[in-house]
């Protein structure tokens, strides 16, 4: 968090003072706190004229030309941004080296410029039409899938846009967004930001971002987080109402930007900086502090990790070791599957990062709904009308064992640079632990033939709790697994039949439904009956207002995004076991899903 604070700009002595203009408040999406007091300063980006063109027979060769060009030019361009990485905070620079990676991989031979190739000459349109049709299917097929994960598809998606427009740009000549005449102290106000641009912007120089569009978790969002600007997004009407120069008051945490702010504003503002300096120095503060109850209860507080960009947001967090890694990055934007070598490399430099910290590896979560080409050939595709209910996460491995075998072989390996923890998605039954659990020492005796080094005691093999029927089954799978992570977000899902993308039926979901409290409630119990690690990673862990009541419930293990671990730190550390058993007792004996929120909020009103 920062504030940087310009004095308002002083009216003309050659001239009377005209009224000052009315304070106008403006909501979007807060995307990286603190404040920001300062002139506004607009930016737009020059439209790329790239009306629909046909082309005559004899010029696809010259169009295709023209595209093996722009992708040149295009990937000369990224390779000097990477350049530009060393002179960013480390955290940015993080962040954005593996999307910029991603970027040239898309300007290679992938997926998108062979589409557009194929459609100059199957559909004679000019390159940068090919290009624009190519990368909207893509993104659509991407953003029309049945996934949970929507901020990733957003991602994925936003990034075939973005190779797009560029490619675009150098097909038209059409020059980039310049942020070099930006003033000392300005609050930076466009429509939207790519990634890229955000690389380019000077924290020492800008006080704040506000864009109309954008969400929380894109890459822009995670860059500007990482570079400390004051920023939201997703801001309606701003830059149609915002003009250069005008004063204004942006609150990174509250999602707020005040135009013109009167005396209040302003007085209130200053205020608010002086509270985020203390907030931030007493949250860091807790850095290296233990998640322990004031009656001395330790919790242990992992984080969840998608992309290894995330691994400086992990460490400033002081979390315990990484609670589910998702394997899915290493499949997307890809020609052909990651071989064993390419995964072993991928999980050894996190392992390695961690410094000795755990990490658990969830293997391989598809089911034909994530943009992964490399999986295409050979994989059945989801059939019907349900494909989350089909062939995906260990069903799917089960049904491919080559695809597991070659993942269990990478993480058997890098098993000696750190302590690691294999986890299965999807499971249903205790069969399919059971079948897994085969394949996993099969390859193991393999490796060990081949002359690997490997623990004398295998990492522990658990399992994902995240339908109804693994939570039901629990005690049965617990035979045979070797820990539970209970992942809520999927469970409360799968038991309330409710997809929180769709809007007509997204209210119906609850994660404090009494039905998916007690399957939490069931599993948790299930293992602890058999002295067996379990845990919660999917978003109830970071919301520290449901913290006590999944500790009441007897979870000691909590793994959420990285920014929630200080804030749930603080709240652990405030409460006591009892309190939260007490909470426990009364939730579950309640039948109404607002009596327990009622419950759940009087109690953190109390409490935190």
């Amino acid at each position: 968090m920062k504030a940087v604070e310009a004095a308002p700009p002083a009216p003309s002595k050659a001239k009377p003072a005209k009224k000052a203009p009315k304070e106008a408040l403006y909501r979007g999406i807060p995307v990286a706190p603190g404040m920001a007091i300062g002139t506004i300063y607009d930016t737009t980006e020059p439209t790329a004229e790239a009306p629909r063109r046909a082309i005559q027979a004899e010029h696809v060769e010259i169009e295709r030309e023209r595209l093996n060009s722009a992708a040149a030019t295009a990937r000369k361009q990224v390779t000097k941004l990477k350049s530009r990485l060393a002179i960013l905070p480390e955290e940015a620079e993080d962040e954005l080296a593996p999307l910029l990676d991603a970027y040239l991989m898309m300007l290679g031979n992938s997926r998108l410029l062979r589409g557009a190739r194929k459609r100059i000459g199957d559909a004679l349109l000019s390159a940068e039409t090919a290009v624009l049709d190519e990368s909207e299917e893509i993104a659509a097929v991407i953003l029309n899938a049945k996934d949970d994960d929507k901020s990733g598809l957003l991602r994925r998606a936003g990034e075939v846009r973005e190779i797009a427009r560029r490619l675009i740009r150098h097909l038209t000549a059409t020059p980039f967004r310049s942020f070099k005449e930006v003033p000392q102290g300005a609050i930076l106000v466009a429509e939207e930001l790519t990634p890229a641009d955000a690389a380019l912007l000077d924290p020492s120089r800008i006080a704040g971002v506000a864009t109309d569009d954008g969400g929380a978790d894109g890459h822009t969002a995670i860059m500007l987080r990482a570079l400390g600007i004051p920023s939201i997004v997703g801001c309606a009407g701003l830059t149609e109402a915002a003009k250069r120069g005008d004063f204004a008051v942006l609150d990174g945490g509250a999602g707020t930007i005040a135009l013109h702010p009167g005396e209040a504003t302003l007085a209130s503002a200053k205020d608010k900086v002086a509270a985020y300096a203390r907030e931030r120095a007493k949250l860091s503060k807790l850095r290296r502090l233990p998640a322990e109850t004031t009656d001395g209860e330790l919790l242990e507080l992992q984080a969840n990790l998608e992309i290894p960009a995330e691994l400086p947001l992990i460490a400033q967090a002081g979390a315990q070791g990484i609670g589910l890694l998702r394997s899915e990055f290493l499949f997307l934007n890809r020609d052909s599957l990651p071989d064993e070598n390419a995964q072993f490399d991928a999980y050894r430099s996190i392992v390695e990062a961690m410094g000795g910290d755990a990490v658990t590896i969830r293997v391989l979560d598809w089911g034909g709904e994530k943009d992964m080409e490399a999986l295409g050939e050979g994989v059945p595709a989801p059939g019907g009308p349900n494909p989350a209910l089909g062939l995906r996460g260990l069903r799917l491995l089960l049904k491919k064992p080559e695809l597991l075998e070659e993942q269990f072989a990478a993480i058997l390996r890098v098993a000696v640079r750190g302590p690691v923890r294999v986890m299965l998605p999807m499971v249903t039954i205790p069969q399919e632990v059971a079948q897994a659990r085969d394949i996993y020492e099969r390859v193991a005796k393999r490796l060990r033939r081949r002359g690997e080094t490997l623990p004398e005691k295998l990492p522990p093999l658990g399992v994902m709790i995240e339908t109804p029927g693994a939570a039901l089954a629990a005690d049965a799978i617990a035979l045979e697994a070797d820990f539970f992570s209970i992942g809520t977000n999927d469970l409360a899902m799968y038991t309330l039949a409710v997809d929180r993308a769709e809007t007509e039926v997204a209210h119906l979901y609850d994660s404090l439904h009494p039905a998916v409290l007690r399957l939490v409630q069931f599993a948790t119990e299930a293992a602890l009956r058999m002295r067996m690690p379990v845990s919660v990673c999917g978003e109830m862990a970071g919301n520290a207002k449901f913290v006590p009541l999944l500790m009441g419930l007897g979870l000691r293990s909590l793994s959420m995004n990285a920014s929630s671990i200080p804030r749930v730190k603080q709240a652990v550390r405030g409460l006591t076991i009892d309190d939260c058993a007490r909470l426990a007792r009364r939730v579950m004996e309640q039948s109404d899903p607002q009596r327990i929120r009622e419950l759940v909020e009087a109690f953190a009103a109390e409490k935190l």
